[in-house]
């Protein structure tokens, strides 16, 4: 009797083991950075810097 309770409570323990059945795993997206081009921002911002340098000495000229 005691072989059988113990085959019962192995059963047991073991359909709840497996009671969600095998789930399918979750892909989280993989995240990739934007390449970006500095040689852009390098070329930009020193002409703008030279535009307000021009127009400052520009305003003071007229003065």
């Amino acid at each position: 009797m005691k072989k059988l309770a113990l085959a019962a409570a192995l059963s047991v323990a073991a359909s709840t083991a497996f009671a969600g059945g095998v789930a399918e795993p979750v892909m989280e997206p993989e995240v990739v950075a934007a390449a970006t081009s500095s040689s852009a921002g390098g070329i930009i911002v020193p002409l703008l810097l030279l535009l307000v340098v021009v127009a400052a000495a520009a305003s003071s000229n007229n003065g």
